[in-house]
């Protein structure tokens, strides 16, 4: 799960920065209003964690600017001001939960998860597509282990079936924007999902769309 962190305090980012990649989160950060913004359009991201008091953009604006461009990522703010008319104002621009500064990073991490979890009645492991069954947790394809880059890519293209999704994203979402990686990185991966889909003798297939990206699809 790749989180963005929003927050202009350098030693507390990077002490939070720590304490979620623990957790298991991968996590860029944005030093200030007009960074978060940019980076937080992107629909590379399962959650984004704003401060509100931010030079150049408040997390306000960007919370606003994303919910007009109707990226719906979840949203959490972080704020020294707790009063309950600011907690009722960003729930009603769109945020998806408030968290008052000085916090603890655990808290912040069980927030995330409760975000991020699926409906009631929803194996929260398991995914199911075709004639595949993925374990995220157990990093499993039909109970054949799989790596844990090719978990991530697979979770990508497992989550969105029948739907094109480029290098750049796969890139950007499982290695980071500042990734030094490049093409290779992901067509090495996606062969070796293959073969494996091929040795459980699937009928689903990774389709490359040349010069776009993969769709995985069973038909």
């Amino acid at each position: 799960m790749r989180i963005l962190y929003v927050e202009d305090e350098k030693f507390l980012a990077d002490a939070v920065k720590h304490n979620l990649e623990k957790a298991g989160f991968a996590v860029d950060l944005a030093e200030d209003g007009e960074i978060g913004l940019e980076q937080a359009v992107k629909p590379i991201y399962d959650c984004v964690v704003l401060d509100i008091m931010l030079p150049k953009f408040s997390g306000t604006d960007i919370l606003k600017r994303m919910r007009e461009k109707n990226v719906q990522t979840p949203v959490i703010m972080l704020s020294a001001l707790c009063e309950v008319e600011s907690k009722i104002e960003h729930l009603d621009r769109g945020a998806d939960d408030y968290l008052a500064k000085p916090f603890k990073t655990a808290e912040l991490v069980a927030r995330i998860k409760a975000l991020l979890r699926r409906p009631k009645g929803v194996d929260l492991t398991k995914i199911k597509y075709g004639d595949l069954v993925f374990d995220e947790t157990q990093m499993t394809l039909n109970d054949e282990q799989m790596t844990i880059k090719e978990s991530e890519i697979l979770t990508v293209l497992i989550q969105n079936p029948e739907k094109l999704i480029s290098k750049e994203h796969l890139l950007a979402k499982i290695w980071g924007e500042d990734s030094m990686g490049d093409d290779n990185y992901i067509e090495t991966y996606v062969s070796r999902i293959r073969k494996m889909l091929k040795k459980l003798g699937s009928a689903c297939q990774i389709k490359t769309v040349r010069g776009l990206g993969y769709k995985l699809t069973d038909k």
